[in-house]
């Protein structure tokens, strides 16, 4: 086979001579991208599932990815939601992290920032978390605030014990 072929039988257009690079709806109001034989994308009515990473790239400064919840009721939304589905959670895993990224000026990536959410403890019924801010000073990420539960629960500032003034201000 050379090029597209198309396969009425299955609902499924190939791409390549082994078949495994496909789009195809088998099934009911279902669409499936293949690349290799992995399963990239599928559309539904109403979702779309993507497998492995994604890149959202604009070449200028629009919103690159904007949630929107059209409901009026007073529940929360729009919703992000980072959800680690371990199948042997343990306590300390990282749930999610977001990194604040740049370059610097000599054309190297780095961490500006850094937002990280831990489990305490997975246990049923005692479950505990934290959550941590980094930022980076001098070059290294330090740990400027923590937020965490637990047996003695905490607000922890400067962690790292750098020297950082901390301020409490106001008008009075």
């Amino acid at each position: 086979m050379a090029g597209v072929q198309i396969d009425g039988v299955n609902n499924k257009i190939d791409f390549d001579d082994d078949k495994d690079t496909s789009i195809s709806a088998n099934t009911d109001d279902t669409l499936v991208i293949e690349a290799g034989g992995n399963t990239l994308a599928t559309f539904t009515a109403t979702t779309l599932t993507i497998n492995d990473g994604t890149t959202i790239t604009t070449a200028d400064n629009t919103d690159t990815l904007t949630l929107i919840s059209t409901d009026d009721d007073a529940a929360s939304g729009p919703n992000l939601r980072l959800y680690r589905n371990s199948s042997s959670p343990e306590d300390s895993n990282v749930f999610g992290q977001i990194d604040f990224e740049g370059r610097n000026d000599n054309s190297q990536d780095f961490v500006a920032t850094e937002i990280k959410v831990a489990a305490g403890d997975v246990s049923d019924g005692t479950e505990d978390a934290q959550i941590e801010f980094d930022v980076m000073t001098n070059g290294t990420l330090r740990e400027y605030l923590r937020l965490a539960s637990g047996s003695s629960p905490s607000v922890v500032f400067n962690e790292d014990s750098q020297d950082i003034d901390f301020r409490v201000e106001s008008n009075g």
